[in-house]
């Protein structure tokens, strides 16, 4: 009977503790149910929640039995009424028998409520909620569907054996529109023209259980958390490729694919090292690249900081290529399934008791001198991990935060650019805002490491075929990017044509998202003929770039000029000599 009380107390989140619903469940270590089984429930019932509010509260269940909460009820009413298994517990445990005694009243509620919406059976109405039928329309009146991207797990299968074997009877879509406006049970699928082996489905389509997800032949996969690996563009002389921030695992999977498809049998494989410095998230990277199959390719390092590791080690003298995708502020982040609405009932509901209880012959008087408190009745969940993401900055914090990350992907996008035999990076974010992208990246361009090793932005008409096409370009705002260096409108604008951005809520179906790619053409003192960023004036000196910072923790961060404090003093001697 834990199932439902752990279920509601992930629900209520006492702690505060950051991340999505997903992630929350399977970092923590006490709980007795599966994290699995508890994602089912509480999704499951978000889909219904509209409509249990309604019935718990024409019931007056919450007035009859106290020791249920909004949340306990709505989760015991759906596995009463809709679930095909009924509640989960004992016959005399003391929930079961809570919810069980109202079950007649809460089941004749609940037949109103399907046939006041036209359902003439359960199963009807089961399907028109999978399909969100039920969903409210956002306050605008126009609601922006999010198609179900589905990679093809090339390790396991390929996309024209699955297309005539799991999916033979769907329907080849000609836009990617057609497949937005379907419902769940439209079985039609459309092929992505950018990232090889990435489908389009149906919004509500439910894959989860289907036997091609769970045995790791189809990854569930954003298509803009795709851009990276592919912009990579591994090729045979690459040598081995590390992922620096490597949990869940998507962009990891699809790297030890894409470094698989390029492999031949005559040649030493390459291999992707993935690195994850929480070990709770670690351990979930393993079993996902275990069920990818791709263990054979990838070497985890849990508990493993990117940060802390030494380039010039004999462990990473192959390394030639290196994907970034830190922690970031997940303000591109869809509300698609990856949050969803629970719409809690009423407790303190004028509704009509059950028939003959106590509370119905007897009502408590109210102070009308006090206010009444309104009950929170609709709550956002963070369902599913899209990305490497952070908690959404809140409104008033976010010029801080925005410096602390910045500081961090600074800092990791430079430290990557020391790896001596690397000549390919892609760094991305999950993030729209200019702090985090193109600003990071110009600045990463202008450091002594950058320049001294000759690393330089791959230009659009380098990229890869399916994202050289990709129309969304980068952008460019003068006013946050500071003084760190000066830059011309030819600078400015190969920067901004290079980087690649996504948007959530477009015709393209993505989430918003930043990727660029880095490359380097020879060796340490190399110097590019193409446009490169210079330092001020007054940076004569290694630009110290910002303070060392935690940005695991919410600390004040200070910024420092570019500026040494070394040039600072000859600059001040300078003047009082002049004087």
């Amino acid at each position: 009977m834990s199932l439902y009380y752990e279920a509601a107390s992930v629900l209520a989140n006492s702690d505060n503790a950051g991340g999505s619903l997903k992630s929350r469940l399977y970092r923590q270590t006490d709980l007795k149910s599966s994290p699995a089984q508890l994602f089912a429930l509480i999704s499951e019932a978000s889909k219904w929640s509209l409509v249990l509010k309604d019935v718990i509260e024409k019931c007056g269940l919450l007035r009859e039995e106290k020791k249920l909460t909004p949340i306990l009820a709505l989760l015991l009413c759906h596995d009463l009424i809709v679930s095909k298994n009924g509640v989960a517990a004992p016959a005399n445990h003391v929930l079961k028998l809570a919810i069980s005694r109202h079950k007649a009243r809460l089941s004749a509620e609940f037949t109103k409520a399907r046939i006041r919406r036209g359902y003439p059976t359960l199963e009807s109405f089961r399907g028109a909620v999978n399909d969100g039928a039920l969903e409210e329309q956002p306050s605008s009146g126009v609601k922006t569907k999010h198609p179900r991207w589905i990679r093809v797990n090339t390790l396991k299968t390929n996309l024209e054996e699955l297309i005539t074997t799991n999916f033979a009877e769907y329907e080849k879509a000609e836009t990617l529109s057609q497949v937005m406006a379907a419902s769940g049970s439209t079985k039609i699928y459309f092929r992505d023209p950018n990232i090889p082996n990435l489908l389009a489905f149906p919004p509500k389509i439910d894959i989860s259980k289907s036997s091609v997800y769970t045995s790791g032949k189809i990854i569930l996969q954003d298509k803009a958390s795709c851009f990276p690996a592919y912009l990579l563009n591994v090729a045979p002389g690459d040598g081995d490729i590390i992922d620096g921030c490597a949990a869940p695992g998507n962009k990891t999977t699809h790297l030890a694919a894409l470094v698989s498809s390029c492999t031949s049998d005559n040649q030493k494989p390459s291999k992707v090292i993935a690195f994850e410095r929480d070990k709770t998230r670690a351990n979930i990277l393993q079993k996902m690249v275990k069920l990818a199959a791709a263990d054979g390719i990838t070497s985890v390092k849990a508990g493993a900081d990117f940060l802390a590791a030494s380039p010039g080690t004999e462990e990473f003298s192959n390394v030639g290529a290196i994907l970034l995708d830190p922690s970031c502020s997940g303000s591109g982040i869809v509300g698609r399934d990856d949050s969803v609405q629970m719409h809690l009932p009423d407790a303190s509901s004028q509704s009509a008791a059950v028939p003959g209880s106590q509370s119905s012959k007897k009502r408590k008087r109210t102070d009308p001198s006090k206010p009444k408190v309104e009950p929170t009745t609709a709550v956002n969940f963070a369902l599913d991990d899209s990305a490497n993401e952070e908690t959404p900055l809140e409104e008033d914090k976010t010029s801080e935060r925005l410096t602390a990350l910045s500081t961090f992907q600074l800092r990791i996008l430079t430290h990557a650019m020391h790896f001596p035999n690397a000549h390919k990076i892609t760094y991305s974010t999950c993030s729209i805002h200019f702090e985090e992208n193109e600003g990071v990246v110009a600045r990463a361009l202008a450091s002594p490491v950058a320049q001294s090793r000759g690393w330089r932005i791959l230009s659009r008409a380098e990229q890869v075929d399916g994202l050289r096409q990709w129309q969304r370009r980068g952008l460019w705002e003068d006013e946050k990017f500071g003084e760190q260096a000066e830059l011309d409108h030819d600078q400015k604008q190969l920067i901004s044509d290079a980087c690649i951005r996504c948007e959530k809520g477009t015709e393209e179906g993505t989430m918003g998202f930043f990727v660029a790619a880095l490359v380097r053409d020879a060796g340490p003192n190399f110097n590019s003929g193409t446009a490169t960023l210079h330092h001020t004036a007054d940076d004569s000196e290694e630009w110290k770039g910002f303070d060392d910072v935690d940005v695991t923790e919410d600390k004040p961060i200070r910024s420092v000029s570019p500026t040494s404090q070394h040039s600072k003093k000859k600059r001040k001697k300078a003047r009082k000599n002049r004087v």
